[in-house]
């Protein structure tokens, strides 16, 4: 009889346990972070831009946090993204800047890579990489990314099926997401192709071609668009998941040039703007008959897929469980027909060459962020709280349970979203190896940027950013102890970069 007993307790006990294991993982917040791609810091409506529409996004802001003071990892794709998935900072982490790999052979041939997949994408990230993928899903997390990913090439150990991602659908290459009607993506570890035929980058218009004629652009929009293949199969990642807790990371390509946009979009804002100027392509990339019309209407085909995927969160019940981040990798670009002054993309910072995109300036490295979550987050809310991209690893482990490494540069901002105390960082640091060399670093209202190391300059600039947020005058003389701190905290800040491509010897590398 009391073995009988013992057996029907051990018996209630073991389906406790597992009623328990199973509330906690449903309780489990779904995470969705969203990252466009240069996408500049005033090119959403709540930042102010005036142009451009984006409801679905605002949306987002009016119903939870936006920050006005959040950093990416880098002024440019590859090593924000390193930032992001490993919460170090460019002076500690692996990836430093884009590294095409060139030593492989011909990879800036669309033709050769199509032929040789070893060809395609990046230097990848080491075997025993910590991301963000990896500790979530040590926490039971079902884990996606779609979109671009730029951190290993095929058959390498840095594709997203062995840094901690399910499930992966996109483009593996950032080179081939140049173009918008690439021949192939990939769907996990192998490639699914479409019905596109190769268009290489920076192609003009035919000889003797119509520049104002619309079927001289005819062939720069070919059958299948990818952002809309990969949006089938993120929803599918979604719906699929629904019944657990996931983390989707959906790093769009949108808006990098090319121009290239669903056609409804183009002639919605070519009858909004007017006729205008055809970019023949003289700044890289695909010409394009109304080039603000098309930068524009990749933007707000991007809104109208938020607003899609919102909306079906809400319609299966998971809205309210499900926090969203949404932020861009840098500032806006100077190239490809984008015309970044005449939006003003960069919002209250300059935005012309040497100002965004590749520089860190602020309009290079300052983003657009919001954070929502029902009844979690205030709504309506703005932040002052200076952050970067290296501190979403602590907060996502610290919202999951999951431990957060000791190796790391990032503070979790999850106070800061529930509206508790939040921890503050000492200072943010920055070095990106391209354009001659550069530096920076962010301490209260002062940044220190450093330019030309590769040229042997050592000289620092000096900005306070409450008086002068746009950069424009230099108080280095009339503050030398700042110059003096922002020196030393540049030297705290810095490792040797392991990859020699990233190393500056004039920084002792």
């Amino acid at each position: 009889m009391s073995k009988l007993i013992n057996i029907s307790c051990l018996l209630f006990l073991c389906h406790l346990t597992c009623s328990a294991s199973k509330t906690e993982t449903a309780s489990k917040p779904n995470v969705i972070y969203i990252l466009a791609d240069d996408l500049g810091y005033g090119e959403l409506g709540c930042y102010g831009q005036e142009r451009i529409e984006t409801p679905n996004i605002d949306a987002l802001a009016k119903n939870g946090m936006l920050f006005s003071q959040h950093y990416s990892g880098s002024p440019v794709c590859a090593p924000s993204r390193c930032v992001l998935l490993t919460g170090k900072h460019t002076g500690h982490s692996y990836i430093r800047g884009n590294d095409e790999w060139t030593s492989r052979g011909n990879v800036g041939n669309y033709r050769a890579m199509l032929a040789d997949s070893t060809l395609e994408g990046q230097r990848p990230l080491l075997k025993d990489t910590k991301t963000i993928g990896k500790l979530l899903q040590a926490q039971g997390y079902t884990t996606g990314a779609v979109g671009k990913w730029g951190l290993g090439a095929p058959h390498t150990e840095g594709i997203p099926n062995k840094q901690g991602f399910d499930f992966f659908c996109g483009y593996n290459c950032q080179r081939q997401a140049h173009t918008y009607y690439p021949v192939h993506l990939y769907l996990n570890e192998n490639r699914i192709y479409l019905d596109n035929d190769t268009v290489p980058i920076h192609s003009k218009l035919n000889k003797g071609a119509d520049p104002l004629a619309l079927e001289s652009y005819a062939k720069f929009s070919l059958k299948e668009y990818a952002p809309d293949v990969m949006f089938r199969e993120m929803m599918h990642f979604v719906d699929e998941n629904k019944n657990n807790p996931f983390f989707l990371y959906w790093a769009t390509p949108i808006p990098h040039v090319a121009i290239q946009a669903p056609q409804k979009w183009v002639d919605y804002y070519v009858d909004k703007f007017g006729d205008e100027k055809p970019y023949l392509g003289n700044k890289g990339y695909f010409p394009h008959r109304y080039p603000h019309a098309g930068y524009a209407a990749m933007i707000s085909y991007l809104d109208e897929q938020v607003g899609q995927l919102v909306q079906y969160l809400k319609e299966n019940g998971l809205y309210d469980n499900t926090l969203i981040i949404f932020t861009s990798d840098n500032g806006p670009t100077f190239n490809g027909g984008s015309d970044s002054p005449w939006f003003n993309s960069g919002g209250q910072f300059n935005e012309e060459y040497g100002w965004g995109k590749c520089f860190l300036q602020e309009g290079g490295i300052r983003v657009p962020m919001i954070a929502s979550w029902p009844g979690k987050i205030k709504a309506g809310t703005r932040s002052q709280h200076i952050s970067a991209f290296y501190d979403v690893l602590p907060t996502l482990c610290e919202l999951t349970g999951a431990k957060v490494p000791t190796d790391i540069d990032g503070i979790s901002f999850l106070p800061e979203l529930l509206g508790d105390k939040q921890k503050e960082h000492g200072y943010l640091y920055w070095e990106y190896p391209e354009m001659q060399g550069q530096q920076a670093v962010r301490f209260g209202k002062w940044k220190a940027i450093r330019k030309q190391i590769k040229k042997g300059n050592r000289e620092l600039e000096l900005y306070n950013l409450e008086t002068d947020i746009r950069e424009e005058n230099n108080v280095a003389k009339q503050y030398p102890e700042q110059v003096k701190k922002a020196e030393q905290l540049m030297i705290e800040a810095h490792t040797p970069a392991k990859l020699r491509r990233f190393k500056m010897k004039q920084l002792g590398d």
